[in-house]
């Protein structure tokens, strides 16, 4: 790779073809053993505009490449869409140099000079040429821009080298001819004028130093940095510290005096946003006078949070504080080779002033050195990337004044003293306001919308954001539109969040690659379940632990180790939560590392785990109804609640994950069993007292209409059946009573053909409903009796109480009150058998109706009061406000218009639905007030309420005009 793309085996080059086909090679061979997708590998040869047929000419270079390989053709493996090499025992020489590199490091740290520029001198040999030499696309340019950096790195290690072994002389030649090759890099000027003086020609050096300043003023209007001009004047004051000529032979032997103060800190980010209230605290903890022991502040996070661009953007801004220096050290830990801490005090005790023939040679004695180093000194430094506290307890300072900040992925709570802190994701706002700074005010301002729409695909992820808006601003003819378009598709999002050098994707595989199996396994399988979050239970059910003991404390170590990984969070005890980025990722590693049978049987877990536990919540919350008798067994294990209370809390808590388990398993990749088909249904039944509520309604209806399809395709009638009348029940909530009265009759058939009476006797009853609704008070009779005679040969007090009730409302339709106040008692007193049901809640309500028809006002007050109630506690604000209404309607046939509007204004607030139940509200409301003298606000709500009615045919809206007429007509001016 460190020339032309060549490959051989032994002696023998391999032909590898085109330099498209031997960019494929490159592109592989950079990645490692690392998948790489076609998505991934057609922006690597031809950047954002492939060819047509690009695909194929992929597919192509690959088929050649493993004929090319002949008997070791298999390397090349197609995976997951993409390909891999699986190198095996294959010779590559980056990884050779890095080898070489890293026991130069050793042996410099180690105070053997010799041998570290023997290692570099064989690492330099390796490369041929220009790297990656006659291929053309966005990757092949990438990486042939870094390895060229990497090889003038080396070089000046070298030379480095060179002259602390006292070859001043020797590599003059050599800098002459790289500057002349790099004119703007001061480091070899620096080198340049520092090998001029050790060997006797002050007047060359400051030349160089003179060529320079002219060089940067006409090409950057710059003038030099520091370190050349310091090196400038330490020349001109004959500095004897200068005059070192052998490694082994210090001029000042162990700590040189009144070194330059360290200044190793990155830049800070130009476009740094938000993150106000970290900044704040952590300020004040660095600034924090009187501490007995020294400021360490840990900062942990997920990958790409902004950990290291937090703390740079703190360090810089407090570095007046530290008049003494301040230092920095990559560790690598999230990476596979994580700095070693002897490494790391082999960089930082010369940058305090010791020369590197006595840095000691252990990391105990490097370590010891450096404290005392620090002692009485105010330094701040920062860790950057640390792998665990072992990594960093030898690297923190000793004494108070000076501070470290260390950032990682992991928590590293083993760092006694240190102020722990969990760096979050931004949030909307200021994830806007960085993405805004990258792209420009103009454009965002121009599609504020789909702005908004890539920030929040982003998920607040700092390095998303950013990535985002790279790759935007780099793109100065495409709409936001464009971008916020192609993050739309959660299946290519990960891909799109690309730009350069900066891959979300890779801060994610940093971490998984560090994971052990079992953990690795985990982190797959939680990215299967799609809902906001996930309980302790259910990532248990998933994960396959059972409710014993051992097994439950041992998923619990698995998920807060993966907690600790920064991977998972957990935003309160026992509940777990994946950025929706890094479930995308879980997600695309579990369908590349897991078995499909093993990915749709942890689904079918989780459902079965959801399904057990409503059925507990529902024999809490129905204790002698016996529905739980109708619903199909779940998998392992459910909760246990102590109380109706905790269920219903649960119930609406984890609504939303229930519907989650549902649609990942009828969104599987494999057509759903019939378990599962009669799994999803009978959750969905379990839970169908959300629906009321309203916030699920439509998730709901969509849910039970995938699993109504899916049961109609495989003919399984009785799942067809509960699933049609579920989507009945939800339509006429929400006043849709004809696309109710047609599911209800595909419900009916079915249920019919399989002798479902669960299922068939609510149907029935339903279709009752409707039927009287729609002013059929027959066909309503009929189906009102054919549901009685299902409940009774089921055995189903519940439903026969619900149907008595159904058939009051039926007899008040008829004008029989006294026959309806009669059903409507027993539905009641049956119903309160049964206890504390919105079942019950519903016969009072009918009660009270019925009693209001035969004028017994004050009882059926209290029949709708006690139904108000019931209604409230179980979540129905639906039933509550019409429960409202009713009262306000008795109050004000009794002249009680005060009470009156109070009720009204009540129903108000809690009233959901359509315009036209708000409107009969208003319309009372009027009343009210006009009854109460208060005119003008009288006029307001009659005007709303007709508003709301829309048609002035409307019978109702013709009574509120001619309330407003006669107003309008008898009130004067000052009204």
């Amino acid at each position: 790779m460190l020339g032309p793309v060549r490959a051989w085996r032994g002696e023998e080059a391999l032909h590898t073809g085109s330099p498209q086909q031997r960019g494929l090679l490159a592109a592989l061979l950079l990645r490692g053993h690392r998948t790489a997708t076609a998505a991934e590998l057609l922006e690597d040869l031809w950047g954002d505009d492939p060819p047509h047929q690009a695909l194929a000419a992929l597919r192509t270079y690959a088929s050649r490449l493993r004929k090319a390989f002949g008997p070791d053709g298999d390397i090349l493996v197609s995976e997951s869409g993409g390909y891999a090499l699986h190198l095996r025992e294959a010779w590559f020489d980056l990884d050779t140099v890095d080898g070489l590199v890293a026991d130069s490091g050793r042996a410099r740290a180690a105070g053997d000079p010799v041998r570290a520029l023997a290692r570099l001198d064989e690492a330099l040999a390796l490369w041929d040429g220009e790297p990656l030499a006659g291929l053309t696309g966005p990757f092949a340019e990438m990486h042939r821009s870094r390895l060229e950096e990497w090889r003038l790195q080396l070089t000046e290690s070298r030379v480095e080298l060179r002259m602390e072994l006292g070859r001043h002389a020797e590599v003059v030649s050599e800098l002459t001819a790289l500057t002349a090759q790099q004119p703007l890099r001061e480091r070899l000027r620096e080198l340049l004028m520092l090998a001029l003086y050790r060997s006797g020609r002050q007047a060359e050096a400051l030349a160089v130093y003179a060529d320079t300043r002219r060089l940067l003023a006409d090409e950057l209007g710059v003038d030099p940095g520091p370190a050349l001009a310091d090196l400038q004047q330490r020349i001109l004051q004959a500095d004897t510290r200068l005059e070192i000529t052998s490694a082994t032979e210090p001029a000042t032997p162990g700590r040189e005096p009144e070194p330059v103060r360290p200044a190793q800190l990155p830049a800070d980010v130009l476009d740094f946003t938000g993150r106000g209230d970290l900044v704040g605290e952590m300020t004040e903890s660095l600034l924090a006078e009187g501490r007995p022991a020294p400021v360490v502040l840990a900062l942990t996070g997920l990958g790409g949070v902004g950990k290291t661009t937090l703390a740079l953007h703190v360090a810089h801004a407090v570095g007046d504080h530290f008049p003494d220096g301040l230092l920095y050290a990559d560790l690598r830990g999230a990476g596979p080779d994580p700095v070693d801490p002897a490494a790391v005090l082999g960089d930082l005790l010369p940058a305090l002033g010791v020369h590197p023939a006595y840095v000691p040679a252990t990391v105990a004695a490097r370590s010891a050195l450096y404290r005392s180093l620090l002692d009485r000194k105010r330094i701040l430094v920062v860790l950057d990337d640390a792998r665990d506290a072992g990594q960093v307890r030898p690297l923190l300072p000793g004494a108070p004044g000076s501070a470290a900040i260390v950032t990682g992925r992991a928590r590293l709570s083993g760092i006694s003293g240190a102020h722990q802190i969990d760096v979050p994701v931004m949030d909307r706002e200021e994830g806007l306001r960085l993405f805004t700074r990258i792209v420009g005010e103009e454009r965002v301002a121009d599609e504020p919308d789909e702005a908004l729409e890539v920030v929040e695909a982003c998920g607040g992820l700092p390095l998303a954001v950013r990535t985002a808006g790279v790759r935007l601003a780099a793109r100065p003819s495409w709409p936001v539109e464009t971008l916020a378009a192609k993050l739309a598709n959660e299946h290519r999002r990960l891909d799109e969040l690309r730009a350069g050098d900066l891959v979300v994707r890779s801060a994610f595989e940093l971490g998984y690659g560090r994971l052990a199996p079992e953990q690795a396994r985990a982190f797959r399988l939680l990215g299967i379940a799609s809902g906001p979050d996930i309980s302790f239970h259910a990532a248990a059910a998933l994960l396959g632990s059972g409710p014993d003991g051992d097994d439950l404390a041992g998923a619990e170590r698995l998920l807060e180790s993966l907690v600790d990984s920064s991977l998972l969070d957990s935003p309160e005890p026992h509940r777990y939560r994946l950025h929706d980025l890094v479930r995308l990722y879980a997600r695309t590693r579990a369908e590349a590392d897991e078995p499909l049978e093993e990915r749709q049987a942890a689904a079918s877990r989780l459902l079965g785990f959801q399904l057990c536990t409503a059925t507990v919540a529902q024999l809490r919350l129905r204790p002698r109804d016996g529905c739980a008798r109708y619903l199909a067994s779940g998998w392992g294990f459910g909760l246990s609640f102590e109380d109706r209370r905790e269920a219903l809390e649960w119930l609406f808590a984890e609504a939303g994950n229930v519907l989650a388990a549902v649609e990942d398993v009828m969104a599987g990749p494999q057509e759903v069993s019939r378990g599962d088909l009669r799994r999803a249904v009978d959750t969905l039944w379990a839970i169908s007292d959300v629906l009321e509520d309203g916030e699920f309604t439509d998730r709901h209806a969509a849910a039970v209409g995938s699993v109504a399809t899916a049961a109609k395709e495989r003919g399984v009638n009785l799942v067809e059946a509960r699933a049609r009348y579920l989507l009945a029940r939800g339509h006429e909530i929400a006043g849709r009573t004809e696309r109710a009265a047609v599911e209800a009759a595909r419900a009916e058939k079915c249920a019919t053909s399989v002798q479902d009476l669960f299922a068939l006797g609510h149907t029935l009853r339903l279709m009752g409903s409707l039927a009287r609704r729609d002013h059929n008070r027959d066909r309503a009779g009929k189906f009102l009796g054919r549901a009685a005679d299902a409940f009774r040969h089921d055995e189903n007090r519940m439903g026969e109480a619900v149907t008595l009730a159904s058939v009051s409302r039926l007899l008040l339709a008829g004008g029989t009150v006294d026959r309806a106040v009669e059903e409507a008692r027993r539905s009641v007193a049956l119903l309160r058998e049964l206890g504390d049901t919105p079942e019950l809640g519903s016969a009072l309500n009918t009660l009270g109706l019925a009693l209001e028809r035969a004028g017994d006002a004050e009882p059926a007050f209290r029949a709708l009061s006690e139904a108000r109630t019931l209604f409230r506690v179980w979540r129905q604000p639906l039933r509550e406000g019409l429960a409202l209404f009713r009262m306000t309607r008795i109050r004000l046939a009794q002249k009680r218009p005060a009470d009156a509007a109070d009720l009204a204004e009540q129903a108000l607030g809690t009233l959901t639905g359509g315009d036209r139940r708000r409107a009969d509200v208003l319309a009372l409301l009027g009343r009210a007030l006009d009854g109460m003298g208060e005119t003008r606000r009288a006029r307001a709500a009659w005007q709303q309420a007709l508003s709301l009615y829309g048609s002035e045919d409307d019978p109702e809206a013709k009574v509120v005009r001619l309330f407003l007429d006669a107003r309008t007509a008898f009130s004067t001016p000052g009204q």
